[in-house]
């Protein structure tokens, strides 16, 4: 079990870390294939960034798909520019844990891509997803544009009809857009395929999108 002092309230902008203006320096290939984790990407690609509970497994979900350019864990959602991983974990930035994923539109829809983000987690468990507990670890999707967010919200309203349906509770997923992505350290890019046996406590409801 991982977790925070701060697992029920996402802190305040007058109470989180200040951060700092040096960004990440992240080594800029894939452990998977070798393409960027940075931009600029190809002008005929979209993004969009999601959070649903430790980022090591959740960006596992995301990188074989066919369509998906390139993914990168970080934080974003919260106050603190450019943190740390002890800083988040601290409950003091108010940021979430969350995958970047880059998607060429033509190959996969945001369709698919919210399908898999809906069915590998829990998303109404708040500031939790299993035994991780704490405000970085909630269900979230940041958009990149206005289109995105109505579409998102769209997809969030049937999921959640579906789960009441099955018997769980209200969906806890913070929907909104324009959030900056802050890359997490080169440690944490694809860990799981650095460290085939390593932690993921990601784990579904069972209840499927369509």
């Amino acid at each position: 079990m991982r977790g925070n002092p701060t697992q029920g309230n996402i802190v305040g902008a007058e109470s989180a870390l200040l951060g700092r203006e040096k960004k990440e320096n992240v080594n800029n290939k894939h452990h998977v294939h070798e393409r960027n984790l940075t931009p600029p990407f190809p002008d005929t690609l979209n993004e969009i960034i999601v959070g649903l509970g430790c980022f090591w497994g959740a960006e596992k979900k995301f990188w074989p798909l066919n369509g998906v350019y390139t993914t990168a864990v970080g934080y974003a959602g919260g106050h603190t520019k450019n943190p740390s991983y002890k800083e988040v974990c601290s409950g003091l930035t108010g940021h979430a844990e969350v995958v970047r994923v880059v998607f060429d539109p033509i190959k996969i829809t945001l369709e698919k891509i919210l399908k898999i983000f809906w069915e590998c987690h829990n998303p109404t468990q708040g500031m939790r997803q299993g035994n991780d507990q704490g405000t970085q670890y909630r269900s979230a999707v940041y958009c990149c544009t206005e289109e995105q967010l109505k579409f998102v919200l769209k997809s969030k309203e049937s999921y959640k009809k579906k789960l009441l349906e099955s018997g769980y509770p209200l969906i806890t997923t913070e929907v909104s857009q324009d959030k900056t992505f802050y890359y997490a350290d080169s440690y944490h890019q694809q860990y799981l395929s650095k460290n085939p046996n390593g932690y993921c406590g990601l784990k579904g409801t069972g209840v499927c999108v369509t």
